[in-house]
């Protein structure tokens, strides 16, 4: 006797959601500004605005940038937006702090354009498994915007979810 087999989960009404495919490829870049310290130690205003000039910022042209100092050095906040003034023409993204700065911006930014509206009332499968890198601080606020307006909020794959959160009737 032949039975046939029933997928339940394209049956089960949920809306699968991959914050894999908010990646952005752009490449990312660590500007540290301990390259333009004199003696390791202190910006010189003169020397870093000659920099400045002197630098080709093109190489920049749509690149995802974080700019730090690794150096225990104190560096005043204008060199920042100074670095930020000139890459900002060329790249794609500027943020200051680190890749890791800069790689939850980039999905924060993704996020930002999700309009929660579309996942309104469902029950919405967040994937865990990713082909990229996904920081969780991308994890934690998909689920800020989505909580107010779903039904129920899962995580996992649509076979294998962990439930997270259920309005209540």
């Amino acid at each position: 006797m032949e039975t046939e087999i029933i997928n339940r989960v394209a049956n089960s009404g949920l809306v699968s959601l991959d914050l894999e495919e908010l990646y952005h490829p752009g490449e990312r870049v660590l500007y540290d500004l301990k390259d333009n310290l004199y003696m390791g130690m202190i910006l010189r205003e003169k020397d870093f605005r000659a920099f400045l000039k002197e630098h080709d910022w093109s190489q920049y042209t749509g690149k995802n940038v974080a700019i730090t100092c690794t150096e225990d050095a104190i560096v005043p906040t204008w060199a920042y937006m100074l670095l930020t003034i000139q890459l900002q023409p060329y790249a794609n993204t500027v943020v200051f702090g680190t890749l890791t700065d800069l790689e939850e911006k980039l999905y924060f930014d993704a996020i930002a354009r999700i309009d929660p509206e579309q996942y309104r009332d469902a029950r919405v499968v967040v994937k865990g498994c990713s082909k990229v890198p996904v920081p969780v601080a991308a994890y934690v606020e998909l689920t800020r915007i989505l909580k107010p307006v779903v039904q129920s909020l899962l995580f996992g794959e649509p076979c294998s979810t962990v439930p997270l959160y259920k309005r209540p009737k």
